[in-house]
């Protein structure tokens, strides 16, 4: 027997408690800026500054909540859009990781990751308005990465590089791009991904684990870091990973069924339910707590095999949806989240990062986008 998939429940939570809030409490219409941090009493937190890859993420949850008939969406997407053209500094400078309220730089170091993120958000608004100044933008920022970040193989992941190289940014570039591709038709973010994906055949992936942190020549880091594995970005590539072979036509599904295989053989406690957050190359557990970006993970990595291969997904879709909704967003004030467990099963947050929602809205409208296709299937 499977455990019932709760879709109604997803619902109600996307469009009724969490994107109400985050629109009402969460953006500042006077200053145009997205909160970073709400506390668990629903009010903001005024941490400072304002991270570009946070603006980036909001832009894309109100985007996507738009294209999915949330009319408000439309008018909170554009703004993000629009901050992030604010806080363009040209193109020798690009986007800065951090700005205060008013838009002043505070950080602006080019980092891979928030440029991965402005690039989505510009995607995903283009795709939702069909504003021929978000697909501008969406190139400036593809200008500004392959000018200034492209390295001899893949990106560095800031300037100037310092410490190991990195997979996760490359993983957000590659997402950003398809999205890019799909909304535009444009080839040349389909090169971009077909790049980066070559990259993770070549050195990321060893056919069981996705390493963390490699050398300047994309070998593993030596000694312990080098045999770090996340099970959540294991299970995140492989939903990337099939959304790229239906794009690109190519086929990915052996690549996507051996992260999804090493994920739920090593890094998901049957007990909890939880994906654990760090584990080595051999298995052993590292970190045995769980952040709620992981869960949300597992559900986009089995949805994604169900449409690749049609396999039930409906026991560990429900699972990760009822761990998420029974612990992760069953927080005083509707629309937040706790978003760290530790090992012990004991909550480790004093507030919920703006950054989580692009999580869990993107697996929860994957969720209702496939409903009807799961509940065709047969028991």
């Amino acid at each position: 027997m499977h455990r019932a998939i709760p879709f109604d429940e997803i619902h109600r939570w996307m469009f009724d408690t969490a994107l109400p809030l985050w629109a009402d409490v969460g953006f500042d219409g006077q200053t145009g800026t997205f909160a970073e941090k709400l506390a668990f009493s629903g009010k903001p937190i005024d941490t400072g500054f304002h991270r570009t890859r946070v603006t980036g993420r909001q832009t894309y949850v109100f985007a996507h909540a738009a294209l999915m008939g949330w009319e408000r969406g439309q008018d909170l997407a554009a703004a993000g859009a629009r901050k992030l053209n604010a806080i363009y500094q040209g193109p020798e400078h690009g986007w800065p990781r951090t700005t205060n309220t008013a838009g002043d730089v505070i950080d602006g170091t080019p980092d891979l990751y928030d440029l991965a993120f402005t690039l989505f958000g510009f995607a995903w608004h283009y795709r939702a308005s069909q504003d021929p100044e978000s697909l501008a933008s969406a190139h400036r920022a593809l200008d500004f990465i392959e000018l200034h970040m492209r390295a001899p193989v893949g990106f560095w992941h800031e300037l100037p590089p310092s410490g190991w190289r990195l997979q996760n940014p490359h993983m957000h570039l590659l997402e950003a791009s398809l999205v890019a591709f799909e909304a535009s038709g444009d080839e040349r973010f389909l090169k971009t991904a077909k790049q980066i994906v070559t990259l993770f055949r070549a050195h990321l992936f060893d056919g069981r684990t996705l390493a963390e942190y490699f050398d300047a020549d994309w070998n593993r880091a030596p000694g312990d870091e080098g045999q770090l594995a996340e099970p959540g970005h294991q299970l995140e590539w492989a939903w990337i990973l099939i959304q790229y072979g239906r794009l690109a036509g190519e086929d990915t599904l052996a690549l996507a069924e051996a992260l999804v295989g090493f994920a739920e053989a090593h890094g998901f406690d049957d007990r909890t339910g939880r994906v654990l957050q760090v584990v080595r190359s051999d298995g052993t557990i590292v970190d045995g707590g769980s952040r709620t970006w992981p869960n949300t993970e597992r559900i986009k990595g089995h949805l994604a095999l169900f449409e690749a291969t049609g396999r039930d997904p409906r026991q560990a879709v429900a699972t990760s949806a009822r761990v998420l909704l029974d612990t992760y967003l069953a927080t005083e004030v509707p629309g937040l989240w706790i978003d760290r467990f530790n090992a012990d099963g004991l909550p480790e947050a004093s507030d919920a990062p703006a950054s989580t929602l692009y999580h869990v809205f993107l697996a929860f409208a994957e969720i209702l986008r496939l409903r009807d296709a799961i509940e065709a299937i047969a028991d």
